[in-house]
């Protein structure tokens, strides 16, 4: 029984370290490809995005496999997507109200 509640226990620690460890895996590749300048900075995309969506700058994401971030804006008490091709810094997409 107490193997059994070791176990559980292991594996309910992994579960939660999961996708953290994702997500700054994610956040790794996006700084190592912008600093080997195959995409561009976040900081200079949200500039660019910035000079044409209003509302306020709540996060981001990046999907390596795509090269794209998806960047998050809260207007209106709203959330808006906007998916932005991270080699260029064009958009490629908004989404949300």
């Amino acid at each position: 029984m107490r193997r059994l509640m070791v176990t559980l226990g292991s594996v309910a620690l992994l579960g939660s370290w999961l996708p953290a460890q994702a997500q700054r895996g994610d956040q790794d590749d996006a700084y190592a490809a912008a600093r080997a300048g195959t995409i561009r900075p976040l900081g200079e995309i949200i500039s660019k995005v910035a000079q044409r969506q209003s509302g306020n700058f709540i996060g981001s994401d990046y999907d390596p496999a795509k090269r794209t971030y998806r960047l998050k804006y809260m207007q209106n008490g709203n959330v808006r997507f906007i998916d932005v091709d991270a080699r260029t810094g064009q958009i490629i997409g908004m989404s949300g109200n």
